[in-house]
């Protein structure tokens, strides 16, 4: 059935433009679009003035299948996904086993199937175990349907396993994905080093370990000529290491998640642990370079880094506490105080929401071109709400933005031309 969405404002992030229009879908892909008067087809979906974009593109998703299902399942997260724009789930291979091996792979990509109203692209283990000893069987897990390798929050200290299993990464056309971080520094740091890391007596990391941890990675970028993607840059430090390495020509990008474009280390305030994530949140004015970077393009990727704890393990003295927030269905409205302040246009935004995460990773998603993949997000920029986190689809419920005013909402998405959420 070819569905037409008309009275829509496009924001097309290849194209670099917001302008109204419609659209037309069918058989899963997009069709053609324009800004004149809409054709005639078998259905009509009038989006009344609001934004319609590329369903997000989210690399960095935890799901915690197999091992911890009680914090977050396929079909949890899939919900959470679809009422948060997200079309594409990339999720990290931290589960209980490690994604590993072609078979927990497998398992993974059946139940995604099964489960998900969304898609789910997963990542697979860079080491066995994510134990940085011994590299996994990576052209197997190519073959399985891995997009990308990495040990997570893991780092690999050993640079000559690390250096192996690039090189061999780098014959097979393999991504890399990596957490840029110096482990000896920032080993059982819960803040960022500074006054109020002091004044609250926390134990915490200097922003100069992730310039450190970055600087090594580059080392071996250029020594392997391997794909590299830095799953997070959240300190202004590391941003010239990065601009030198684009400007070698290296083959180079980095994400940034959306807790550490909108929050800074005071929102900690008396030890508040759903605002305790890794890296931890930093000075104010690494948020702002952040922001910056990202509306120039030094900054690839916007992500939410969702990582889902159950209460047990948040409700603990800060230092105790687990790391990690969910953010699949807050995504969407935090970005939006980016755009609301002025730091950043909607096409900017979905260009580092969409375009190039399809694009490092290969996907046809991320566009509104014809023969696109029709997956949509239809939202109101500017409609406000209270967040309730019990209202959140996500089985856990650790989202450091609970009770706070936002703007944002998502109306629908939909995945291939099928509606996966209807939030009128």
């Amino acid at each position: 059935m070819r569905t037409v969405f008309s009275n829509a404002r496009l924001i097309d992030p290849e194209a670099g433009t917001d302008a109204p229009g419609w659209m037309l879908t069918g058989g899963g892909t997009i069709l053609d679009q324009g800004h004149d008067a809409p054709p005639d087809c078998d259905r009509v979906i009038d989006c009344k003035g609001a934004c319609l974009a590329p369903g997000i593109v989210d690399i960095g998703v935890k799901i915690c299948e197999p091992g911890e299902r009680h914090k977050e399942s396929f079909r949890s997260a899939g919900l959470a996904a679809a009422a948060g724009g997200v079309t594409t789930m990339v999720t990290r291979p931290d589960t209980l086993p490690a994604i590993d091996t072609p078979e927990v792979l497998e398992f993974v990509t059946r139940r995604a199937r099964e489960a998900s109203p969304v898609r789910i692209k997963p990542m697979a283990a860079l080491t066995k175990g994510r134990e940085g000893r011994e590299m996994v069987e990576i052209g197997f897990l190519l073959d399985a349907g891995a997009v990308a390798f990495t040990d997570g929050d893991h780092v690999v200290t050993d640079t000559k396993v690390l250096s192996r299993a690039m090189t061999y990464a780098r014959s097979l056309g393999a991504l890399v994905m990596a957490h840029p971080q110096d482990p000896g520094l920032s080993g059982g740091a819960a803040a960022t080093s500074g006054k109020f890391a002091s004044l609250r007596g926390l134990p915490s990391v200097p922003a100069l370990a992730e310039r450190m941890g970055f600087d090594r990675d580059m080392g071996l970028v250029e020594l392997t000529g391997v794909r590299y993607h830095a799953d997070q840059i959240t300190t202004a430090r590391a941003l010239p290491a990065l601009e030198r390495a684009k400007a070698n020509g290296r083959d180079v990008t980095a994400g940034v998640s959306i807790h550490h474009l909108t929050l800074n280390e005071f929102d900690v305030g008396d030890y508040r642990t759903f605002f305790k994530v890794k890296p931890p949140l930093r000075a104010e004015t690494d948020r702002v370079a952040l922001v910056e970077a990202v509306a120039s393009g030094l900054i690839d990727v916007i992500s939410s880094m969702h990582t889902p704890q159950d209460e047990e393990s948040k409700r603990l003295p800060y230092e105790e506490a687990a790391s990690g927030a969910v953010g699949l269905e807050t995504i969407l409205p935090a970005a939006m105080r980016l755009v609301h302040a002025g730091a950043i246009s909607l096409p900017q935004l979905w260009r580092a929401l969409a375009l190039n995460p399809s694009r490092r990773l290969g996907l046809s998603t991320g566009r509104l071109a014809k023969g696109a993949p029709a997956d949509l997000v239809l939202f109101d920029p500017d409609a406000p709400f209270v967040l309730d986190r019990f209202a959140l689809k996500s089985k856990s419920k650790n989202t450091p933005f609970d009770g706070a005013r936002m703007q944002g909402r998502v109306l629908g998405t939909w995945v291939a031309g099928t509606r996966v959420y209807d939030g009128d």
